[in-house]
């Protein structure tokens, strides 16, 4: 039975037997004895996106009291529910991601806690997913910003909207006109000054990787 470790855009966790792109965490969130998440959704204001492969390590899931192992289809996903890169695993990318994070953000010297505060209250409301108004028309937001429409999530790709599903992303006949933002704000201005996150193959395809 799969383990209940998959993230979806909203942030929620769910079990599904796919794994995706990145894997990541927010703490430790799960009893090892069991392999079940506890009540909790997050031990820690860092919510990291990281590589699954990293120096040839191995961790078996779930298996000790150590950062709970999440699971994501590509970085848009993570970044969506509120993650950021990883600064020891994917420092490269954490480094870019920060630049772009202080540019469009207009700040400087910006540490990694003090931009998780910012995601912390950006992707939360009452503990559940925060939604945000549009800052302009869908069509001209960034490739891989997320909305969230009549419950369904869905990724700017070149001024188009592709549906996210867990095995990957699908064409949709469907009038985007009243979605709300999924990703945080400030994680859309980073993507707007340039930080490109990777994409799940299927995004390109605009369907659903077999």
């Amino acid at each position: 039975m799969p383990l209940q470790n998959r993230v979806t855009p909203t942030g929620d966790i769910i079990a599904i037997p796919h794994r995706g792109l990145f894997t990541g965490n927010r703490g430790i969130i799960h009893d090892p004895r069991t392999k079940t998440l506890l009540v909790r959704r997050w031990a820690s204001q860092a919510w990291l996106a990281c590589v699954c492969e990293f120096r040839g390590r191995r961790r078996e899931v779930m298996a000790r009291r150590s950062w709970t192992e999440l699971f994501f289809l590509d970085e848009a996903t993570a970044l969506s529910a509120g993650h950021r890169p990883c600064f020891f695993c994917r420092r490269e990318d954490a480094l870019r991601f920060r630049a772009a994070w202080e540019e469009g953000n207009r700040v400087t010297k910006v540490r990694a806690a003090e931009i998780d505060a910012v995601l912390h209250r950006e992707r939360l409301s009452g503990g559940k997913k925060r939604l945000h108004p549009l800052p302009l028309p869908w069509r001209d937001l960034p490739d891989g910003a997320m909305l969230q429409q009549d419950g369904e999530s869905f990724l700017v790709m070149q001024r188009q909207a592709l549906q996210w599903s867990p095995a990957g992303y699908l064409e949709t006949e469907n009038a985007i006109d009243n979605a709300m933002l999924l990703t945080p704000p400030s994680t859309l201005r980073a993507l707007s000054a340039g930080y490109k996150p990777v994409l799940h193959p299927s995004a390109l395809e605009g369907r659903a990787g077999r």
